[in-house]
């Protein structure tokens, strides 16, 4: 199992995740084909230890235990497999400095996907 980064991610991209994963998984899409691989980070499902770090460090509340994406969500299971079909155009994230959101600013990008 691994852990997916769903579109709560989408245009936010906090890399509070990336700072505590011990393993170093998590991927920003450099490629051209932005339709197909949104702004957002990608956790690689082959090297993903399933540590759990990262899911509780998001402040968007958007990465979830691959059994676990809400059903609202589910095909972004797959677009994080997607990556292993052209793993060349992804490198490994960076962390970055980000002012955290405010808990209403969360709840509104979860309404925006139609997560309850």
């Amino acid at each position: 199992m691994t852990y997916i980064v769903t579109r709560l991610c989408r245009d936010c991209v906090d890399t509070a995740c990336v700072a505590v994963c011990p393993v170093s998984c998590i991927y920003r899409y450099e490629g051209d084909d932005k339709q197909t691989f949104p702004n957002q980070l990608y956790i690689h499902p082959e090297e993903c230890v399933d540590c759990n770090a990262c899911e509780p460090a998001c402040p968007w509340e958007a990465i979830f235990p691959e059994d676990e994406v809400p059903d609202e969500l589910e095909e972004d299971t797959a677009l994080n497999y997607k990556m292993l079909e052209c793993e060349d155009d992804f490198e490994v994230q960076e962390e970055e400095e980000h002012e955290q959101p405010a808990p209403e600013d969360v709840a509104a990008n979860k309404e925006k996907w139609g997560v309850a």
